[in-house]
């Protein structure tokens, strides 16, 4: 459990007061004094039963920490007192002095309690809503509600039944007293709205009052940061003023472990190492980290962290590395293509049509696809790659696609449109090879057949006999031999194909 107790006390300037503190195993206990801090006074902090020193001999202006057990100055300059994750071996009597000006005795008695549930973690995008809900007991529905904001030199109330005024914008508060618990709805969430925040009930006695607080953890996603391969990219980090004074770190994160690759130190706003260089601007309260040289191991997710002594506080982003060679693709209207795209198993593929690539990841993991029957994905975890078919191209289909997960390649994709001039030449040709196959056909046919002709025929047959046309004219001489004993005549016919011959015998 995390709970959180805070109590007021109207101390009078040299006397002790004594109180009794309930505390809940699991949680913190705060103390909000009403008393100056002394800045030039030594502060001590002393566990009377069993007698332990925790804080002894320190002079320190603002801050004092000693493993779960804080002392500092709030905006106000009242002393704060924080001990964190108590546990049942803290129950005791405390003393916190300041020099021999004033001091409190406190008796914590630390219990085991599970009536108000443990501490939470919230993660959402920039721009969307969150949500939580903090438990109380059954005897405190009557008292008033609270919700504050955790600093390492502050607490900050957001939000207080006790006073109306204290409510901010984007916030709404809900008293489900059936259900002993209160919900909180925070819209339109900024990068700043990350941090520790503490809701529960306050409760007033005759001269201090103290709260049983849930801590609720709310870690933001900010939008994806882009960078051309061998190029630089930075990470820019904004954060709530209250953590100026904290030390901000830069984690690149994996499904293994968190490595730190920057970190700041107090009173040191810049920093380098190897490719990295950070600088905390305290003013505007946003740090940010410049990458050089970019590589492809470069790419992933990060975590823009604020230490809060045992708490950090992350405010996440993606770095997405823009492959240095582009694909260029000429298509015909009809054509089909398939295109690889590179993708790791812990990042979320994107693929979408776009003049830029951050109009395509909307929030690190979510990706606008192109929404068309033509398009379809194959994936193929252990090759690296998906790929992305593309059937019966369109000239609409032309444009800048973006594909990829932690690396993305740029695709030019120029579909050209058929013109109505190239499909009458095309047709032309057509119909002209047509042609010419038909009469090489024919002729084909027609040697093959006088071939086959020719080699049927038979050689001894004589020769047909020409038309009358083709015979002109002949002349014959017949001379009677001086032995006939007969006359003979020859006649010869033009418009006959032959000719007779008649013989008269004559007897003597």
């Amino acid at each position: 459990m995390n709970f959180l107790l805070i109590f007021t006390f109207f101390i009078i300037s040299g006397a002790v007061r004594c109180i009794d503190v309930i505390g809940y195993s699991g949680g913190s206990v705060f103390v909000d004094s009403q008393k100056l801090w002394c800045k030039d006074c030594f502060k001590y902090m002393t566990q009377l039963n069993p007698h332990k020193n925790i804080i002894s001999y320190n002079k320190n202006k603002r801050w004092i920490n000693k493993g779960r057990f804080t002392l500092f100055c709030d905006k106000k300059g009242y002393l704060i007192i924080l001990i964190r994750d108590v546990n049942t071996q803290d129950s005791g009597s405390y003393r916190i002095e300041f020099d021999d000006k004033w001091s409190i005795d406190m008796n914590l008695n630390v219990k085991e309690d599970s009536c108000c549930g443990a501490s939470q973690t919230v993660m959402v995008n920039t721009g969307q809503t969150a949500n939580f809900t903090c438990q109380y007991s059954q005897d405190d529905k009557t008292h008033d509600k609270i919700f504050l904001k955790k600093g390492n030199e502050m607490i900050e109330t957001v939000f207080s039944t006790t006073n109306i005024k204290k409510k901010k914008e984007r916030l709404n508060i809900h008293d489900d007293a059936q259900n002993n618990l209160f919900s909180v709805r925070m819209t339109d969430v900024r990068s700043e709205d990350a941090g520790v925040y503490l809701c529960g009930v306050q409760i007033y006695r005759d001269s201090y009052s103290y709260s049983i607080l849930t801590a609720v953890h709310l870690h933001i996603m900010i939008p994806p940061v882009f960078g051309d391969e061998g190029k630089s990219a930075q990470i820019i980090c904004p954060y709530d003023p209250i953590y100026t004074s904290t030390s901000k770190y830069l984690l690149k994160t994996s499904t293994a472990d968190e490595n730190t690759l920057m970190k700041t130190v107090r009173d040191q706003n810049e920093m380098e190492m190897n490719r990295l260089s950070l600088n905390d601007d305290t003013t505007a309260s946003v740090f940010s980290v410049n990458i050089t040289g970019l590589t492809a191991e470069d790419s992933g997710k990060y975590c823009c962290a604020v230490t809060l002594e045992t708490d950090v506080i992350y405010l996440y982003t993606h770095l997405i590395i823009i492959i240095k060679q582009e694909l260029l693709l000429n298509k015909s209207e009809g054509d089909n293509m398939s295109m690889e795209c590179k993708h790791h198993a812990e990042y979320q593929k994107v693929f979408c049509k776009a003049h830029e690539v951050s109009m395509c990841v909307n929030d690190g993991v979510s990706s606008q696809s192109v929404r068309d029957d033509g398009f379809s994905l194959s994936d193929e975890t252990s090759t690296g790659v998906f790929t992305v078919n593309i059937s019966h191209l369109r000239e609409e289909h032309s444009g800048i696609y973006w594909c990829g997960s932690n690396m993305i390649t740029k695709v030019h994709l120029n579909v050209s449109r058929v013109s109505d001039s190239s499909v009458i030449k095309m047709m032309i040709i057509i119909v002209c090879v047509c042609v010419i196959l038909l009469l090489i056909g024919g002729i084909t046919l027609i040697i093959v057949y006088k071939f086959r002709h020719n080699k049927t025929q038979d050689p001894r047959s004589l020769p047909t006999i020409p038309s009358s046309d083709d015979v002109l004219y002949a002349a014959v001489s017949f001379h009677k031999h001086e032995d006939s004993v007969s006359d003979a005549s020859v006649a010869f016919s033009k418009d006959v194909i032959y000719s007779s011959v008649s013989q008269n015998t004559r007897l003597e």
